[in-house]
Formats: C-alpha cells, structure tokens, sequence
C-alpha cells in the first residue's frame, strides 16, 4: 500500500477526531452519544481496514473474525448490565 493513501487515512482520522471533541464539547443531549460512538466506530473500521491491513485479508478470515468479535461484545455488554442490574 503506498504512503499517500496512509497520509490520507491519518488526516482522516485528525478530521474525525476533531469532530468527536467538539461534539463532545457541545450540549447535543442525547445525541451526542450516538454522534460520538458512530464516529467511534467509522474510526476503528479505517484502523482495521488500513493500518491493520484486514482490507487485503482473505474474506474467509474476515467471515471468521466479525461473528467472533459481535459475539464477544455482547458477551461483555451483557455481562456489564448483569452486573448493574444486581447491584
């Protein structure tokens, strides 16, 4: 993969961090919340699919990797309002 595009996913990530700050600095509410963790996750997907270098990866490692990971964090979601519910 060459450098510029590296350069490009960094600014990338710059833009949306800066966005994440002051979205976080204003009172949204509610939505603030949703803005933020959706910027979270377009974030990890440019970490994962550049820098991780899973763009370029076999589909069947993929296919593999996404079921385990949905099913882990719901494991610790789950886990996390269990243990809120019981206190």
């Amino acid at each position: 993969m060459s450098y510029p595009r590296y350069i490009w996913v960094w600014l990338a990530l710059l833009v949306l961090t800066a966005i994440t700050v002051t979205t976080a600095s204003l009172n949204f509410g509610r939505v603030a919340i949703v803005v933020v963790l959706a910027i979270a996750a377009g974030k990890s997907t440019l970490v994962l699919l550049y820098f991780m270098h899973l763009s370029t990866e076999k589909r069947l490692l993929l296919k593999l990797l996404v079921p385990i990971a949905v099913v882990t964090l719901t494991i610790f979601i789950g886990l996390t309002y269990m243990d809120i519910l019981n206190r």
